[in-house]
């Protein structure tokens, strides 16, 4: 919306043409996130313990959690809110990609509150059901898929409401180009073409598994939320890259017309983030439950699959995948063996049964993480 206001008055006054900027813009999102999140958060905290919608803790995990049982969750709505705000303030609003982040974030969003509103509202300990959870999901990532599809076929140049507009009409893209081969990080000729099936699969897998991950790790006070924001200020330098003919061409990436513009919303993930840290940091005050945790994941993949980079989240995102891996081994050794691999699972817990301190562990997983991030970045030039 700012962006329009500033392209107006740019006409007449040129200092404002400094707004069309990327670099500038996405500073100024990660301030706003940032800032909104500090003007809302107490607000939402305090109306969230009015209702009485507090965590429930399990009493065969670790017992210092048990101090936690009542603290409010669901503060991953703070997030989201700082997020779209943000978004909308600073983002191009005719940018395809951008509406496909968004449209994302809200559903995703709207799964975790529906899942969240259950368990602590109604005192229902399954929440959303496992099927039901899973079908919209795979509802929503499918239908993410094809769009990016769509949005990755179409000229470079045309706008979101003319996208929309092409495909009421009927007239629909689907000879994906070779913005859509899954890049091979580290090498420089080393791509597989996709195809529009293979380019879905690939999608879908990338926006439920990642969102699901974010989820499981969100156990611990600021476990998943210090790690999000990182991997999406990572990712913000892929989309910048990626959107820009004269860097992509000198790092040997394909140009993607539009994905620079994800640039902004990564700088606001990065600020609403760091502001819900804030009220996350030991001992939290808040939780970020699923309608956070779910949302994020998600648009982390999303952004990951317009820039082509999902092996490069792979890498940087390994504290989720390790997350993942440990519930998932322990699930298949329980049910095959009648034995568990890990003491509790997700394996943050099994550290913490080993006696090692809530702090330890989280800061101990961040620092992993600022490595993988950093092995993300350099398959920027090392290739």
């Amino acid at each position: 919306m700012l962006l329009w206001l500033t392209e107006y008055l740019a006409q007449d006054i040129r200092a404002f043409n400094v707004f069309n900027y990327i670099t500038l813009r996405t500073v100024l999102a990660t301030m706003t996130a940032l800032m909104i999140s500090f003007v809302i958060g107490p607000k939402m905290i305090n109306w969230l313990a009015r209702m009485k919608i507090g965590q429930a803790v399990r009493h065969d995990g670790p017992q210092t959690h048990l101090v936690k049982s009542g603290t409010p969750t669901m503060g991953g709505a703070l997030i989201l809110v700082a997020i779209i705000i943000t978004s909308l303030l600073w983002s191009d609003l005719d940018n395809r990609f951008v509406w496909a982040v968004l449209f994302v974030i809200v559903g995703f969003g709207a799964i975790g509150w529906v899942d969240d509103y259950r368990k602590v509202v109604y005192r229902n300990p399954k929440g959303l059901s496992a099927k039901s959870k899973y079908f919209w999901q795979s509802f929503l990532a499918v239908f993410v898929a094809l769009y990016l599809a769509l949005a990755i076929s179409a000229p470079g140049n045309m706008a979101f409401w003319t996208l929309m507009a092409n495909l009421f009409h009927g007239e629909v893209y689907w000879s994906l180009s070779n913005d859509a081969h899954l890049i091979v990080p580290f090498f420089k000729t080393i791509t597989y073409p996709l195809g529009v099936f293979g380019f879905v699969v690939l999608t879908y897998f990338v926006i439920v598994g990642t969102s699901n991950a974010v989820n499981l790790t969100d156990g611990l006070d600021g476990l998943a939320i210090m790690p999000t924001v990182m991997i999406a200020a990572a990712l913000g330098v892929f989309a910048y890259v990626m959107g820009n003919s004269i860097f992509a061409k000198y790092l040997q990436f394909p140009f993607i017309i539009g994905t620079g513009e994800l640039t902004v919303i990564c700088g606001a993930i990065a600020g609403a983030g760091l502001g819900f840290l804030w009220f996350n940091a030991y001992p939290a005050d808040v939780f970020m439950g699923d309608v956070g945790a779910l949302a994020l994941g998600a648009a982390l993949g999303t952004i990951a699959v317009a820039v082509r980079q999902e092996i490069v989240l792979f890498i940087m995102g390994g504290v989720f995948v390790v997350e993942t891996l440990s519930v998932m081994a322990q699930v298949i050794s329980f049910k095959l063996t009648g034995k568990r691999i890990f003491r509790m699972a997700p394996i943050h817990h099994h550290f913490e049964l080993k006696g090692w301190k809530e702090n330890q562990v989280v800061v101990r997983f961040w620092i992993i993480t600022i490595l993988l991030v950093l092995v993300g970045l350099s398959t920027l030039k090392l290739r």
